[in-house]
C-alpha cells in the first residue's frame, strides 16, 4: 500500500487496485500500445518574477518512441518541437529559433523514469496517493524525489491520472525555487493517425 509521504495527503490506504504497484503495472501495459496522442493543453505558469500566473493555451502531439510538439496559440504563437535529442524553440513574434541538445535530460528520465521498476522509483522518490472527492475516477500521485541530483532541478512532480482509462488529465512541476508550471489536458485522442506536418516547428 501506498504511504502518504506529506501531511497534505490523506493517512489511509488507497483500494488495492489504487496502489502505485498497480497504476505502474497497469500504466506499462498502456504504453505498450501507444503509438500517438493529441490533445489541447492550458499551461500555466507561476514564478517569483511574474506578477500573476501565466496562463498559455495550444494544442499538443505525441509520436512514439520519441516526436513530441507543442504549438502555443494564446498568448503568442510559438512551438516546441522535440525530436529524438533535439529540442528546437521557435518563437516567431519575438524572432527567436533556438535548438539544443537534450540528450543529458532525456537520458536521466529514461533512468528515473522510463527504465525504472515501481520499486527503484519508490527508491528514488516519496510516493502518494490520493483520490479526488469532487472530481470521480481521478487519482492524484505525488512525486518527491529523495536524490539530490534530481531536487537540484525538481522539488515535486504531481500527476493527475483518469483510474480507468489512466490517460494523463493534468501535470504540475514544483521547482526548487517555489516557481510552478501546471500542464492541463482536454480532448485527449489515443492512437490516431497525425500529420507528418504536426511535427514542425515555424521558422
Amino acid at each position: 500500500m501506498v504511504i502518504a509521504g506529506t501531511a497534505s495527503f490523506a493517512a489511509q490506504n488507497p483500494p488495492i487496485d489504487q496502489s502505485f504497484e498497480s497504476i505502474y503495472k497497469r500504466s506499462l501495459e498502456l504504453n505498450s500500445t501507444l503509438k500517438t496522442l493529441t490533445a489541447r493543453f492550458t499551461e500555466t505558469t507561476t514564478s517569483t518574477m511574474l506578477t500573476r500566473p501565466l496562463v498559455a493555451t495550444g494544442t499538443i502531439a505525441v509520436e512514439r518512441p520519441s516526436r513530441i510538439v507543442l504549438h502555443y496559440q494564446e498568448p503568442e504563437l510559438r512551438d516546441v518541437l522535440i525530436d529524438g535529442d533535439r529540442l528546437t524553440l521557435s518563437w516567431p513574434a519575438r524572432q527567436i529559433r533556438e535548438v539544443t541538445n537534450i540528450a543529458t535530460i532525456n537520458r536521466r528520465i529514461q533512468r528515473y523514469f522510463v527504465e525504472s521498476s515501481s520499486q527503484q522509483l519508490r527508491d528514488s522518490f516519496t510516493i502518494a496517493i490520493r483520490t479526488e472527492d469532487a472530481r470521480p475516477h481521478m487519482l492524484e500521485l505525488s512525486m518527491v524525489p529523495k536524490r539530490k541530483q534530481i531536487r537540484e532541478g525538481l522539488a515535486s512532480l504531481d500527476l493527475w491520472i483518469d483510474d480507468r482509462s489512466l490517460m494523463l488529465t493534468a501535470m504540475k512541476m514544483t521547482f526548487p525555487n517555489g516557481d510552478t508550471k501546471l500542464m492541463a489536458l482536454e480532448g485527449v485522442v489515443a492512437n490516431a493517425p497525425v500529420e507528418p506536418s504536426v511535427f514542425t516547428a515555424a521558422k
